[in-house]
């Protein structure tokens, strides 16, 4: 069973900023302030009953006033309520003190580590939060806000580390010492700006006994176009007035307004009577806006808030307790067939959005992306900001925003551009310039550039006029040709595959491959790319193909190397190779011709198998009529073997009988050697 405390926390949370900012009209918040007044009442009754009803601001001074009083057993209690009363306004630093002094107090409630931790971690101090979560862990050890909140340490710590491509500044023209939070764009052009705000020019008398701020209302504040926002003015029209209002939302054409309102439909009269929260919608005219409508969804007991308006207008996304729920508040829907029809029943968006902690601030993109954010998934700490992608079967990939739009304090209320990923959100992270600050995003577009350069595999030397070609698993296909230097250049797109293949004329082609691919960030790619000469008539030994001796069936381990050679003749399409088979000279010269022209044969057969045709491939044997030169690769596994050395029959016979051996092993090998070559341009 909810307590009143929890339930006036939540409601706190429903209708006003991640610190309870957006000034509930709470149950019997009207009587509480002239509490204070009544002489029968001691202090510590007077404060229990504004902490009980959530005036925490009014609550707090009686606090430390009677500290000196209060029976020390009962101390670490009222430290705590302390501690509480400064978390439950957001203010986590000063509630990190008093936690901290109600354990060195003996106080006993394992809830005072978990929200010491919370705490700590919101004040980025990420080692002593690590600390007290363990603390609660052994305490509590069934209760999975441990374990989050040791997930959110290390997610802060890695994420803050490592963060993604946005840019952030605080929006210190419009922000104040207040509560600012919840921005929209009220334009086409994106030169308008709604938000809420809880500032003294707010209409009404007011304060929230809550946070000791005025109740909220709506501001706007105009853009030159420059990056320059007037100083906040009141919304015309209606929409204000001396109760709450909060969270505004707008359709897709920007003739439609939609916000939280919360006020008192009756008076007080027990202490079950529930404060109505509730979604209005008004229209724009030329004077603002006209009278707002109630948008029935739910009764006045149950919290509404938070309205997020489809771009089609056919969903209504929404913040509840309503009943059915999956824990504290959850991201609701209610859906109608036309634009001018009536919304049908609340539905629960499910588990991919709603955990048992809190769900809120809901935001569709224009292109359906919903936005919302969440105490209970995985994160930084406190409310983050959740991206809910849809995909074809109506489900919904989510995703964590991370740094920097996230912190480990509350961050919630963001909304975009339709065409820019650009925009604001809310935050009471440290160093703003109130309690909720709002916050300017922008991520510049990717730009990925790869720059190569191409050489000759051998000498080094740069390759002038090599045809360059990139292919794009996008269907997109480029070509440039190589500088004096070898050098060429390409833009990349996002999330796409690449080949990219050099060819010229007298060398083998080069292919290489680079993907852009999940990258979140601007990345430039740097190739160097040599290309082997195939010209003149050369042989290129082609390692690993084994026979039995003296036979010429190819033996399974071969397998390797000869589908590298089928992959090099695909991706060069333009070339006839001759295919040619060596012998020692061990044994006759007849059987060696006979044997040599066999291996090859076979080599050629399994070539035409995988597809390769047979009109560009010529077998042909050489028995020991052309013995190998020892190159360098051969002469560091055999150093006895000098470089440039032909292992003729006369330079063999010098060697010990072991060093014989591994010369003829040399001698015994497959080649292939380019013989025409046509303009043909390989595949990818």
């Amino acid at each position: 069973m909810m307590t009143m405390t929890e339930r006036l926390a939540r409601v706190h949370a429903l209708v006003g900023g991640a610190r309870g900012c957006l000034l509930a009209l709470l149950l019997g918040l009207g009587v509480l302030l002239p509490l204070a007044s009544h002489g029968q009442m001691s202090k510590i009754e007077q404060a229990n009953a504004f902490y009980r009803a959530g005036g925490y601001m009014s609550a707090l001074p009686l606090y430390k006033e009677v500290m000196e009083t209060v029976n020390k057993d009962e101390l670490g209690d009222y430290l705590f309520k302390i501690g509480e009363c400064y978390r439950l306004t957001g203010q986590y630093r000063q509630a990190t003190i008093w936690y901290h002094k109600s354990i060195l107090r003996d106080f006993r409630d394992p809830k005072v580590h978990l929200y010491y931790a919370q705490c700590l971690l919101a004040v980025e101090k990420y080692d002593e939060a690590k600390v007290e979560f363990e603390n609660y862990k052994k305490l509590m050890p069934n209760d999975e806000r441990a374990a989050n909140g040791l997930e959110s340490v290390e997610l802060a710590k890695s994420w803050s580390e490592s963060p993604t491509g946005y840019k952030i500044r605080n929006m210190r023209s419009i922000n104040s010492k207040y509560n600012d939070y919840g921005p929209v764009y009220g334009s086409k052009d994106y030169r308008t700006l709604f938000f809420t705000s809880s500032r003294e020019e707010a209409t009404g008398k007011k304060y929230h006994a809550g946070t000791g701020e005025k109740f909220s209302d709506i501001f706007v504040s105009l853009s030159n176009g420059a990056g320059r926002w007037s100083k906040p003015q009141l919304m015309k029209g209606s929409v204000n007035t001396e109760v709450e209002e909060g969270t505004p939302g707008v359709n897709s054409s920007f003739t439609n307004f939609y916000f939280t309102q919360c006020k008192s439909t009756k008076k007080r009269r027990k202490k079950t009577d529930h404060l109505g929260c509730q979604i209005y919608e008004a229209r724009q005219t030329g004077q603002g806006f006209d009278e707002a409508k109630l948008i029935p969804i739910a009764p006045d007991s149950v919290v509404v808030a938070h309205p997020a308006i489809s771009p089609d207008g056919l969903q209504l996304y929404f913040t509840s307790d309503l009943p059915g729920g999956f824990g504290g508040t959850d991201i609701w829907m209610v859906s109608r067939t036309s634009v001018d029809g009536a919304w049908g029943k609340p539905m629960n968006m499910g588990s991919a959005f709603n955990t048992s902690g809190n769900e809120m601030f809901p935001y569709v993109h224009a292109d359906g992306t919903v936005y919302f954010s969440s105490d209970g998934l995985p994160g930084m700490g406190g409310l983050d900001i959740f991206k809910a992608t849809p995909r074809s079967d109506s489900s919904f990939k989510v995703e964590n925003m991370r740094a920097p739009v996230n912190s480990s304090s509350d961050d919630f209320g963001i909304t975009f551009q339709a065409e820019r990923e650009e925009g604001f959100f809310s935050s009471n992270r440290p160093k703003g310039r109130g309690g909720d600050d709002i916050y300017w995003f922008y991520l510049a577009p990717l730009t990925f550039n790869m720059a190569g350069t191409i050489q000759d595999e051998k000498e080094g030397k740069p390759l002038q006029g090599v045809k360059v070609r990139l292919v794009g698993s996008d269907g997109s296909i480029q070509y440039v040709r190589t500088n004096s230097k070898g050098q060429y250049k390409f833009m990349l797109s996002p999330n796409t595959e690449y080949v990219v293949v050099s060819m010229v004329k007298g060398y083998l082609n080069g292919k290489t491959k680079v993907s852009t691919k999940g990258l979140s960030a601007s990345k430039d790619f740097e190739q160097i790319v040599k290309m082997s000469f195939a010209g003149g008539g050369k042989a290129i030994s082609i390692p690993n193909i084994f026979y039995d001796v003296g036979k010429h069936e190819l033996r399974p381990e071969s397998g390797e190397a000869l589908q590298q050679l089928v992959q090099l003749l695909n991706d060069n399409p333009q070339i006839k190779v001759e295919i040619g088979s060596h012998t020692d000279a061990v044994g006759s010269e007849k059987f060696n011709y006979q044997l040599s022209k066999r291996r090859a044969q076979s080599v050629v057969r399994y070539l035409i198998e995988q597809g390769v045709t047979a009109s560009r491939l010529r077998p042909k044997g050489y028995a020991a009529t052309l013995p190998a030169v020892v190159n360098e690769a051969d002469h560091e596994r055999h150093p006895f073997l000098p470089v440039g050395q032909k292992l003729d029959a006369k330079y063999i016979r010098r060697l010990t009988e072991p060093q014989q051996e591994v010369a003829r092993q040399i001698n015994r090998r497959t080649t292939f050697r380019v013989i025409a070559e046509s303009d043909d341009e390989p595949g990818v």
